[in-house]
C-alpha cells in the first residue's frame, strides 16, 4: 500500500483540472466561449461544459445555486494586461474597482511585488481575473 508521500508526487505530476460552478449553462457557454474565447471541447449536459484553456481542461459546472466566493476563483496570466483588459471591455466584459486599492483607468491594480491584476465576474458572479507578472 502507498503512503501519502506517494500520492503527493503522484498528484504533483499530474495535469490540473480547473472547476467552475453556473446556474444557466446557455448563459454560460456564451459568456466562457464567445465573451472569453475559450476553446469549448463539449457540452456534457446537465453535468458541465467543458472548455480547454491551453491544455487545462475547465469544467463549467452546473449546479442549482452559486455562491459566490469573495476571492478570485479562476485567473489567467497574460503577457499584455492593457490589451487583455481593453480587448475584454470591447467583448463588454465590466471591470472591478475595490474600495482600498489603487487601480488605474483601467480597473489595473499593481501589487506590491509589481504584478499587475484586473478581476471581473462571469454572469454568476464568480471572480475571475488577467494577471501580468
Amino acid at each position: 500500500m502507498r503512503d501519502f508521500a506517494d500520492t503527493g508526487r503522484a498528484l504533483a505530476s499530474s495535469s490540473l483540472v480547473a472547476f467552475v460552478g453556473v446556474c444557466d449553462p446557455d448563459r454560460a457557454k456564451r459568456f466562457y466561449r464567445d465573451t472569453l474565447g475559450l476553446h469549448l471541447v463539449s457540452e456534457e449536459l446537465p453535468f458541465a461544459l467543458v472548455f480547454d484553456v491551453q491544455g487545462t481542461m475547465l469544467r463549467v459546472t452546473v449546479v442549482p445555486e452559486v455562491k459566490p466566493a469573495k476571492f478570485t476563483v479562476l485567473g489567467w496570466k497574460v503577457p499584455d494586461i492593457q490589451a487583455a483588459v481593453s480587448s475584454l471591455d470591447k467583448e463588454g466584459v465590466e471591470f472591478q474597482r475595490y474600495a482600498g486599492l489603487q487601480q488605474d483607468g483601467l480597473g489595473i491594480w499593481t501589487s506590491p511585488s509589481g504584478a499587475r491584476v484586473a478581476w471581473f465576474h462571469d454572469p454568476d458572479g464568480n471572480i475571475l481575473s488577467v494577471t501580468q507578472l
